[in-house]
């Protein structure tokens, strides 16, 4: 071996002995997902939602996923929020995005495509999420449900 083959040896050597020594001092140190108060333990920290809007933004031409996303959230919203629907705590829409009536609404949410949204108001304030899970779920009923219905909940504190 050569003298610059075995520098760039010591080299690698330090830059790991160095990375390995600081690993184990910091390992004791909580990370940001184990460093939680009593209070985000019950939920995310955010507030229960005044009014949950489920929105299914689609467009004229429709693929039969898209159509059994539209369908499965009408169900489950239908199925476990009858009370907060009726109320109007919860709302649940398909929206064409190619219709111009629909325009403004599809522009808020930023959809231009198909795609399920969760919007949480808080005093006024939206709090839209895009939920791409769904995609997964479409082939899956009983998971679909049970994902979507925890996704409200979790909105509602429920």
């Amino acid at each position: 071996m050569d003298k610059k083959n075995i520098g760039a040896i010591a080299i690698i050597a330090a830059v790991l002995i160095g990375a390995a020594v600081f690993a184990l001092k910091n390992s004791d140190k909580p990370t940001e997902a184990q460093n939680v108060t009593a209070a985000d333990a019950q939920g995310d920290g955010k507030e229960s939602a005044d009014k949950v809007q489920i929105y299914m933004f689609h467009a004229t031409q429709r693929c039969s996923t898209c159509i059994a996303i539209g369908r499965l959230a009408g169900e489950t919203v239908n199925e476990y929020f009858q009370p907060e629907l009726e109320s109007g705590r919860i709302e649940f829409r398909e929206i064409n995005i190619d219709l111009p009536e629909n325009k403004m609404l599809a522009k808020k949410f930023q959809a231009s495509g198909a795609a399920l949204y969760i919007n949480s108001i808080v005093d006024g304030e939206d709090d839209i999420v895009q939920d791409t899970k769904v995609w997964r779920l479409a082939d899956d009923e009983a998971e679909f449900k049970i994902h979507l219905r925890d996704e409200i909940n979790n909105r509602l504190k429920v």
